[in-house]
């Protein structure tokens, strides 16, 4: 969704700490008597096996309200004043530290989707380059000969062998899913679902229904939407298909509309995923406001550090506590163009608030880009159709584990397929959102802008209106890599899942990683090492060299997830 990231998405957003905030020094210490009240929320992290009363004590102390509570993962969200709440309850023992839990300050000067939506920038400005209508092929669903991305991981191949089974649950992290795409509704889980992110009027806008919460089934962002089409759309006759088309898809919203993911709503979302008995959960997004959450980083003030460090223990906390349940993780690399053991300067964060983002140099040592960089999330690096990385995705060494189809609209250089839609990833997209961006008119039509953009619309038979029928997108970003290893592992799940002590199906993680990376395709490096996107129209910050060998590299990781040498091959 983000630029930096995905988004919300990834490419191209957990209640955290905001920059607005963070501007505010504390005023008062551990001695100090406390200011009574406040409308400011934070999120207070208690020591592990910490006295519950001795943690609200201090929560009242420091002037805290109490709203509400997270036993499983050790966390209480308070209310109180707007400075000096953190240093005061973090000065008691059974506190490990608290963050800012609200955004405070201003919208951003530019809004998340840059990287994902690239394409629409180029045709805005005519430079987009008119493909040639495929030719006519046999495919499963109507759509899915433009589905380079299914191809790439054989999930087409899979399909013979393994569609998924309802029984595995796959839970989306995201924005919201639409329900009402004909390709979503088979699959879709409308009794587990959840939204753990109210919408947020300063941030989102006009809030579209009662109490601000939108309904489980509804997605204004579309960034969940395509996530989750990608993951598994039906295999029914109409639209496109997904790489896990039989699989239960569990919206489990912690993303605001806006493309902005905070600590809250993320944590609690992950805490559920646990306790619901999801199997695998895909998430193509960082924490915001944060780029990378760092322990002491001399940059920040003390009490940005010190938010930082909640932010990191909690994240680290929740991420072990879905692992521990079941729950197969995976995310999205990212869309920084960087190596992630190697990271440059930080200056986009924090990327919300008053204060404006600002220099910030990264100890790869004492600083994450989370989730991904957090305990056993699988980390996913995005590829074009060519089979090259796309030049916005992070990768390296260290954190990478698989590499997959996310898109690139500079694949193809010198060639009439360069800077063309079919270079990105096509999946389902919420009607209401294509309509707020001009790209479909009020009757459902899609506008010319919607044609330019390549946006698709397949109506059932029998649909009176068009709302009924499924509308399809475009978008690039390891957003939209991080659902096809996530639909490839619901896949594993189905294939190799048993039955529980209490009738459950599942399997473990890191049973379901070992296949995952052992089926993956090796590819060594590109030859010369340095890859550069010079000829793409990118500067020289955007070239990235390759280490390591076939097996195991920067770029691919072990190599491009294949969905159908993981159904077959145990």
């Amino acid at each position: 969704m983000r630029d930096v990231r995905r988004s919300l998405c990834a490419a191209t957003g957990a209640f955290a700490l905001l920059a607005g905030a963070l501007a505010v020094p504390a005023t008062a210490g551990a001695g100090t008597k406390a200011v009574a009240g406040g409308t400011t929320e934070y999120l207070v992290l208690l020591e592990q096996g910490a006295d519950r009363a001795q943690a609200l004590a201090a929560v009242k102390a420091a002037g805290g309200v109490l709203v509400k509570e997270n036993a499983n993962l050790g966390t209480m969200t308070v209310k109180a004043a707007a400075s000096g709440f953190v240093s005061r309850v973090a000065a008691s023992p059974a506190v490990q530290g608290a963050a800012h839990a609200r955004p405070i300050g201003k919208l951003p000067k530019v809004r998340p989707g840059v990287v994902e939506k690239e394409h629409l920038k180029a045709v805005a400005k005519g430079k987009g380059v008119p493909a040639k209508k495929p030719a006519a092929r046999k495919t499963a669903d109507p759509l899915d000969d433009k589905l380079w991305g299914l191809r790439m991981v054989r999930a087409d191949l899979s399909h013979a062998v393994q569609r998924g089974k309802k029984a595995v649950k796959v839970g989306v992290l995201d924005s919201g899913i639409d329900a009402r795409n004909p390709d979503i509704a088979p699959n879709f889980d409308r009794k587990l679902s959840r939204n753990f992110a109210p919408d947020m009027p300063e941030v989102d806008g006009p809030c579209e229904f009662r109490g601000c919460v939108d309904p489980a089934d509804w997605d204004d962002s579309g960034h969940g939407t395509h996530v989750a089409g990608t993951i598994g759309a039906a295999l029914n006759g109409i639209g496109l298909s997904g790489v896990a088309p039989n699989v239960s898809l569990v919206n489990i919203r912690g993303g605001q509309d806006s493309g902005y993911l905070f600590l809250g709503p993320v944590t609690d979302a992950l805490t559920y995923a646990g306790d619901a008995g999801l199997d695998v959960v895909n998430m193509s997004f960082y924490v915001d406001p944060w780029l990378y959450n760092c322990l002491n980083n001399p940059a920040d003030s003390p009490e940005a550090q010190a938010e930082q460090r909640t932010i990191i223990a909690t994240m680290n906390r929740a991420l072990n506590y879905a692992h521990d349940k079941g729950v197969t993780l995976v995310g999205s690399l990212g869309n920084n163009h960087e190596d992630l053991g190697k990271p440059r300067t930080d200056i986009s964060s924090p990327d919300f608030g008053e204060v404006p983002p600002y220099p910030r140099p990264i100890d790869n040592s004492t600083c994450w880009d989370l989730p991904v960089e957090g305990p056993h999330v699988i980390g996913v690096s995005a590829l074009g159709p060519s089979g090259k990385k796309a030049d916005y995705s992070n990768y390296g060494l260290e954190q990478i584990d698989v590499s997959a189809p996310g898109g690139w609209f500079r694949d193809y250089f010198g060639t009439p397929k360069f800077r063309t839609n079919e270079n990105l990833i096509l999946s389902t997209y919420p009607v209401n959102t294509l309509q707020a961006d001009g790209l479909v008119d009020p009757a459902g039509e899609i506008t010319p802008d919607g044609v330019d953009a390549g946006v698709q619309k397949q109506c059932p038979p029998g649909a009176t209106d068009y709302t009924q029928c499924g509308y399809y997108n475009w978008l690039q970003g390891t957003s939209m890599a991080s659902p096809h290893v996530t639909g490839v592992s619901a896949l594993i799940v189905s294939e190799y899942g048993k039955k529980g002590p209490r009738k459950s199906f599942g399997m473990a993680p890191d049973k379901v990683r070992k296949i995952l990376l052992d089926s993956a395709q090796a590819r060594a490096c590109p030859t010369p090492r340095l890859q550069t996107y010079l000829n793409e129209g990118r500067s020289e910050e955007f070239n990235a060299l390759c280490e390591g060998s076939r097996e195991f590299n920067g770029f691919y990781g072990h190599g491009i997830v294949d969905a159908y040498a993981a159904v077959t091959r145990y």
